[in-house]
């Protein structure tokens, strides 16, 4: 009788960790909240304190064919500090810890810890502590980020209501364009080795994918307006994978409109040149690093006129339908179709 096996393509991403968070339960009372958010929060005095983990690998994450090691440090702190701001709160210290093999030398590891040091100053945290060792399978590079926030002040994935305001920073599908770009300038460099990349027209893009910025500009400026998002998280996985998250643990359903969406223009002309849809690349393609979060409607006020806040939709009753409104009016079924790192190839 052969073994009974469960793919992890079955369950993926959010499923896995479903799986796991399914087989624990929380047993320490400074343990305000566990698995299932951008961050752990824990109870830490006048404040809470917030964890969060993240893991980025050499051939799943970054490619060190076109990715500078400045810029991979760099974006190595961003992405975590990223979901302290995704919890409304202020980053206070790191750890690294670091798999490297005998391939890269001092100088190497000395360019890859500038970028660390860059975001450390960047975003005001300190470096304090990690761990080192070999591997051979790549590099690999795990931080944990600590941050604080009043009580009052911490925001979850889990507090929006029916007619809350769906808002998002900045622009999306940059990121996702700018990886298009470089994946393309790889293989004609690969194919001949004689034609020099060609980014100069796509730095915007480039830029999001190499080096992207956690939006604390954004929580320090609702904070000063005194606008408390009622939900909130950060976009890594596509718009449409987060609305979800922000549904489906708040229990309200979703619907945003097409031409709310933000998008740069170059972004819009790339995907057309790649033969993508614009507002697809938007939705699912993921690392933007821009915060999404809701508010109450009696806040709009204070950040409507905020240039890099944009107002996209709303939150309904109806947790089981997720909608977007297209250019033409028709409301049709959004579906998330974020990264997936189990699935098969």
């Amino acid at each position: 009788m052969s073994e009974n096996r469960t793919e992890l393509s079955q369950l993926g991403e959010f499923g896995l960790i479903d799986h796991i968070n399914s087989k624990f339960s929380i047993s320490q009372p400074s343990t305000i909240k566990g698995i299932g958010d951008d961050a752990a929060i824990i109870e830490g005095g006048s404040d809470s304190l917030l964890i969060s983990t993240d893991m980025l690998m050499e051939g799943v994450h970054f490619n060190l064919s076109y990715m500078p090691l400045p810029h991979l440090g760099y974006k190595a702190v961003a992405v975590n500090v990223s979901d302290i701001a995704a919890m409304n709160a202020t980053p206070t210290q790191i750890v690294i810890s670091i798999g490297i093999s005998n391939r890269f030398s001092l100088e190497a590891v000395d360019a890859l810890f500038e970028g660390i040091h860059a975001a450390c100053k960047n975003y005001n945290v300190d470096l304090v502590g990690g761990d080192t060792t070999s591997s051979v399978s790549g590099l690999v590079i795990s931080i944990t980020v600590l941050g604080r926030a009043s009580k009052n002040e911490v925001v979850q994935r889990s507090g929006a209501k029916a007619n809350d305001i769906i808002c998002v920073t900045g622009d999306l599908g940059a990121a996702y364009l700018g990886l298009q770009v470089l994946e393309r300038e790889k293989e004609v460099f690969l194919s001949n080795p004689d034609v020099q990349p060609d980014l100069e027209q796509y730095e915007y893009l480039v830029g999001r994918q190499l080096k992207p910025e956690a939006r604390m500009d954004i929580v320090h400026e609702l904070r000063e307006r005194k606008c408390i998002p009622t939900s909130m998280i950060d976009i890594s996985d596509g718009l449409a994978s987060e609305l979800f998250h922000l549904g489906k643990q708040s229990g309200v359903g979703v619907k945003i409109f097409e031409d709310k969406v933000p998008i740069d223009h170059m972004t819009f002309e790339t995907a057309i040149e790649f033969k993508l849809d614009p507002i697809t690349c938007a939705l699912h393609g993921g690392e933007d690093y821009e915060l999404l979060f809701t508010i109450n409607p009696a806040d709009y006020d204070k950040i409507k006129n905020h240039p890099d806040i944009h107002f996209i939709g709303h939150m309904h009753p109806d947790a089981n339908q997720n909608v977007m409104v297209t250019k033409q009016q028709t409301v049709i079924p959004l579906t998330a179709q974020g990264w997936n790192h189990f699935k098969s190839e």
